[in-house]
């Protein structure tokens, strides 16, 4: 039997967003890509549009390059993002530039929409630049620990409000997260603190083989924002204009400059993951095709693509271009990250402020074992 939740509502108008109940779901598209009947149609420029599906496009085709690479032993475990595109690009454009995003570890899509560099592969395949050149894109190091990012994003908003800087920070977690005491603390001291940070909920059904129904007996994620005194929001996580309106209302709402307004919230994107939960698990055990095939309909990517036809913004040509550009951006990360050379002294940098004599040993025996055996020694001792 299917777990596909049932819409218990439309989309009414900005002002009621993040004042709604927290299972009235915010919705603008159907499942057929086609706007609903008395949904209101966020303002976005034509050309950010076609951005927005342009991205999407480039992360599905990259996570499937990526679980290929990662088949093909050249890359590490990876987790795919297939299906929950629309939250994490759309969540991103509703940002300034000068905002962060602190995400868990799947949430590629928000680093397409930053902008994707051949650097992130290398974190996937063991190398740190891939951690370090976020920070460039005001994006927080990849967190793998669950939820323990959350308390960090409280921090750095509540630090952003007492320098007065008008930045905000949003925060990406599974649905899984929520069941850690890092999402209460960072939850609970954020609202006493009215920091200008959001928490977004990616709810895609399961805490790796756990169905969200046997973690938590809220009916939704979103209620849990009461118990913290700010607003919780339930929104269509494949559905990228409403995902979009939620988080620029929650966006608007953080930085509000009367200090009376400004809150964070609490945004639960419903969604579904079509894959495993990384290229380590095998998903059959826990969950029927049925239930995958039935989320499927709710594809963001061809629901998006018919919204853009039907304006106008999309044809034939077009997508076959955004789709030639895409492949053509991957392959050439997958070139770049390849051709990477790593210093193997870099392993010793950071190890201490000052390296202690034991380090120093460790490092000269490397160097020795390189000059007798060549690279080789890394994997021979």
């Amino acid at each position: 039997m299917s777990r596909l939740s049932v819409c218990r509502g439309n989309v009414t108008t900005d002002h009621s967003i993040l004042g709604r109940p927290p299972d009235d779901r915010v919705q603008v598209l159907d499942a057929d890509g086609r706007v609903r009947d008395g949904a209101t149609v966020p303002d976005i420029p034509d050309e950010q549009l076609v951005e927005m599906y342009r991205q999407m496009w480039l992360a599905r085709h990259f996570d499937e390059r990526a679980i290929s690479l990662q088949r093909q032993g050249r890359m590490g475990t990876y987790p795919s993002l297939a299906g929950q595109e629309a939250a994490q690009v759309a969540s991103t454009h509703a940002l300034n530039d000068a905002d962060w995003l602190l995400f868990q570890y799947r949430e590629h899509g928000a680093v397409v929409a930053r902008g994707l560099e051949p650097e992130y592969l290398l974190y996937w395949m063991g190398h740190e630049r891939g951690n370090e050149w976020l920070a460039e894109k005001n994006v927080f190091p990849i967190n793998i620990s669950i939820g323990s990012h959350i308390p960090h994003a409280t921090g750095l908003a509540w630090a952003s409000k007492l320098k007065g800087d008008g930045r905000v920070f949003v925060c990406h977690f599974g649905d899984g997260s929520t069941s850690e005491g890092d999402f209460h603390e960072g939850l609970n001291f954020a609202g006493v603190f009215d920091v200008p940070a959001i928490f977004f909920c990616n709810n895609n059904q399961y805490a790796i083989s756990i169905h969200r129904d046997e973690q938590t007996a809220s009916d939704t994620i979103a209620q849990k924002a009461t118990a913290y005194g700010f607003d919780g929001v339930q929104v269509d996580g494949m559905d990228p204009l409403a995902v979009y309106q939620v988080t620029k209302a929650a966006v608007e709402k953080a930085r509000d400059p009367d200090p009376d307004e400004a809150r964070p919230t609490l945004v639960e994107a419903v969604m579904y993951r079509f894959g495993a939960h990384t290229t380590a698990d095998d998903p059959s055990v826990y969950r029927e095709d049925e239930e995958v095939e039935e989320w499927r309909e709710r594809d963001p990517l061809p629901r998006f693509e018919t919204f853009l036809r039907e304006r106008d913004l999309l044809d034939d040509d077009r997508i076959d271009a955004i789709e030639a550009d895409a492949k053509e951006t991957v392959a050439a990360c997958i070139d770049a990250a390849e051709a990477y050379e790593p210093d193997p002294d870099s392993i010793f940098e950071h190890a201490y402020e000052t390296p202690t004599p034991r380090v120093r040993d460790q490092r000269e025996h490397l160097r020795r074992l390189r000059e007798r055996h060549g690279d080789d020694a890394l994997t021979e001792e």
